[in-house]
């Protein structure tokens, strides 16, 4: 759909008052002076480690955690391994973990970033080399933890450039020395290298048209002349993506205000929040004229410009020379890390061992911009996903992506002239469908009518790229569902801690977001398949559908009239002819009376989903043997029974709230087929497996004082089952 691109060993835990965890002080050492080392470290020679590599499986031994940890106030290099283990497994937020069983290693490699090819010689692949520290016995509460915050795998030390010559290599991909300010200087850089030498690689993107040119409509900051203009024809800007924080009349431009800051000076830095200033001035330094800021560029008070700009937003963000995300602060009236002093404190841990300086990495950007409140905000991510390239400022430090290169302030990797073998933002822009709600869903929104104007330039995107209905964002999504793809998008599931409440606009609007979109539902939802009914933790992101059950689909529009949908089909999947045409489950087949409809249910309602399948109903009763299913959960699995052919059948799984009762009869509906998964389906009950032998099915329940249907929950009921069911056939109105 639209798509670019074991078990664990227990750990003890203990009270920490036994097995105190060492605190995390760094000794006072001179830079000029060589730091003192344990004996242990002293009888590594770090000049000849760095020069040859050492192999892993020839990882050299440090010793027992504990005591490194111990020794880190008198020895260097224990230091740095410490600061090391302890930032990395996030040990100061685990101070009960049992760590005495851990071991240390040393050995040295090939940077690990970039990752460059096999093909290459070997003389010059490796370029640099890094000390790893090899931890033998790691708690599992540490590796969660890790997974949480997105850390790095890798427990790393590098030498810095400067000393890089000392072991025979040059200064790529080796460390740098981050200041207390952010050096505009390599920022500059950054973007020429970009500019000039990757093409139209990182110079278009692929939803746009060559053609396309900003609306006359869209104004930008003009920071030479302070004041709110209309952007020059084909004008180069800057974009930026920050946090409100909250509301900020005091700053916005609106209708009353509008028409001073069109005059030079008109724009009053007096009511600018901080991370605006900082940016304007950055800006300047870069030697750009013209900056977009949503606050100021969109007239806050006036509905119809907002409509037209939200509109338009992937246009914005992917014709901006750049984009600057503020990913430091909590609101707009936190400061741009780095632009001022006294702003930022990279906390650079480095230490002359051996009369190298070695250092250890800075928080990789992935998870300093996991940790941001910047990432949880919904408006946020389509700013990220959109814009070509991305300037990050972090309390640690800056980093810049383009699809071509990754480049970070603390390591030195402009001029590596080789190819990549993978790179990090190659699979991170717009992409799966699925993965694209599962991702944007996480996020938080400050207005509840937000959920779909904040990733509608997403969507935008997705249209006019792939020319979705022609390229009419309209015509090819309905509350963030896509049309063609209908089938598949409503097998959407909540996670499993996700609120069991309906959104409901707070915008004057009565009619709320239909049951069968996730826009409906607050809280994260995601696209799994079908194991996610036997492991809770498991899934994947894409449901498999084999066939398609439903014959035609039809939306009421917004003026009651009911509209068929162009929905992509699947045919039958089987192993066999006579497989596929022995299917006990038969396909409804009839066109819809929209007239009688009218009469029966006057009137239509707006977004309701019109289509012709069969019902039955079953007994539910909640699982008990679902891997992974947490204690507290709102959303849990239930067990779809049948009496046939023998009482309490599992025919099936279905995850709906928690305070379902249990047991209790639901009704559900025939969506598509999809297939089997182990651990789910009994031969020796059911008999003999085949592909495509489970179907698709919501539960829904009926609407308060409606005719409509809602839907309850997703799962799957073994297609058998179905025809020893009290099945009916029926046309459906889905609010």
């Amino acid at each position: 759909m639209f798509c670019l691109h074991r078990r664990r060993r227990k750990t003890r835990t203990v009270d920490s008052s036994l097995h105190p965890i060492p605190s995390n002080h760094t000794p006072e050492i001179s830079p000029e002076d060589d730091a003192p080392l344990c004996s242990t470290c002293s009888s590594l020679d770090l000049h000849t480690i760095l020069h040859d590599g050492v192999q892993k499986e020839h990882a050299i031994p440090l010793g027992h955690l504990t005591d490194i940890l111990n020794k880190s106030n008198q020895c260097g290099l224990c230091n740095l391994v410490a600061i090391v283990i302890r930032r990395t497994w996030h040990l100061d937020k685990l101070p009960g973990i049992d760590i005495t069983g851990v071991t240390c290693a040393l050995y040295a490699s090939e940077c690990g970033n970039p990752h460059i090819p096999d093909y290459v010689s070997p003389v010059l692949r490796d370029i640099c080399h890094r000390l790893y520290i090899q931890a033998y016995d790691k708690p599992r509460d540490v590796a969660a933890a890790m997974a949480a915050a997105q850390s790095n795998l890798m427990l790393e030390i590098q030498l810095l450039g400067e000393d890089a010559s000392k072991v025979g290599r040059t200064e790529e991909l080796h460390g740098r020395r981050v200041g207390q300010n952010v050096d505009v200087s390599l920022l500059k850089r950054w973007i020429h290298i970009c500019e000039h030498e990757h093409g139209e690689l990182c110079g278009t993107v692929w939803w746009r048209d060559a053609r396309d040119v900003l609306p006359k409509s869209v104004r930008v900051v003009d920071v030479t002349r302070m004041a709110v203009v209309r952007a020059p024809p084909s004008c180069r800007f800057v974009a930026l993506s920050y946090l409100w924080g909250g509301t900020g009349e005091e700053y916005w431009t609106t209708w009353a205000n509008i028409k001073q800051r069109k005059a030079q000076g008109g724009l009053d830095v007096s009511v600018l929040p901080a991370t605006i200033l900082d940016t304007i001035q950055l800006v300047r330094q870069l030697g750009e004229r013209y900056l977009w800021i949503d606050a100021l560029c969109i007239v806050q008070d006036d509905p119809k410009d907002k409509t037209v700009q939200i509109g338009i937003m992937e246009l914005i963000y992917g014709s901006s020379a750049f984009t600057i995300f503020a990913a430091g602060g909590t609101s707009a009236h936190d400061p741009l890390p780095g632009i001022r002093p006294g702003t930022r404190d990279p906390k650079q841990q480095i230490a002359k061992i051996q009369g190298l300086h070695l250092a250890v990495p800075l928080v990789l950007p992935r998870e300093a911009i996991a940790s941001s409140v910047w990432n949880t905000r919904g408006w946020t991510y389509q700013e990220l996903m959109l814009s070509r390239r991305r300037i990050f400022l972090t309390p640690y430090h800056v980093h810049f992506e383009c699809v071509e290169d990754t480049w970070s302030e603390d390591v030195i990797a402009e001029r590596i002239n080789l190819p990549w073998a993978s790179h990090p933002l190659k699979l991170s822009g717009p992409g799966h469908y699925m993965s694209i709600v599962g991702q944007y869903t996480q996020r938080r929104l400050s207005m509840e009518s937000d959920i779909v104007d904040a990733v509608t330039a997403l969507i935008n995107a997705i249209t006019k790229g792939f020319k979705v209905a022609d390229g009419h964002p309209g015509r090819a999504f309905r509350f963030g569902m896509p049309l063609i793809d209908l089938e598949p998008a409503l097998v959407w599931q909540p996670t499993a801690h996700t609120s069991c409440m309906r959104r409901v606009p707070v915008d004057g609007h009565t009619t709320p977001w239909p049951s069968w979109s996730w826009a409906a539902w607050r809280g994260a939802v995601q696209y799994s398949e079908v194991s996610l009914f036997v492991d809770a933790q498991n899934g994947g992101v894409s449901p498999w559908i084999t066939q398609s059950l439903v014959e035609k689909w039809h939306i009421v529009d917004d003026d009651g009239r009911l509209v068929p949908q162009d929905v992509r089909r699947t045919g039958r999947m089987a192993a066999s002819v006579e497989e596929a045409n022995s299917s006990p489950y038969v396909i409804p087949k009839g066109d819809i009376d929209a007239q009688t409809l009218i009469t029966e249910n006057a009137p239509l309602r707006p977004g309701t989903l019109v289509f012709r399948t069969r019902s039955a109903r079953f007994n539910v009763t909640r699982a008990k043997d679902v891997v992974g299913t947490h204690p507290e959960a709102n959303y849990v699995t239930y067990s779809i029974l049948s009496d046939i052919p023998r009482p309490s059948t599992l025919v099936g799984r279905v995850i709906l709230p928690c305070s379902t009762h249990s047991p209790t009869l639901c009704e559900f509906i025939v969506l598509s087929r999809t297939d089997q998964v182990e651990g789910l389906y009994d031969e020796d009950t059911l008999g003999k497996q085949y592909l495509g032998c489970m179907l698709y099915v919501m539960a829904v329940q009926k609407m308060q004082d409606d005719n409509r249907m809602e839907r309850v929950g997703i799962g799957v009921i073994f297609e058998h089952a179905w025809p020893n069911s009290t099945g009916e056939q029926r046309v459906v109105l889905l609010g």
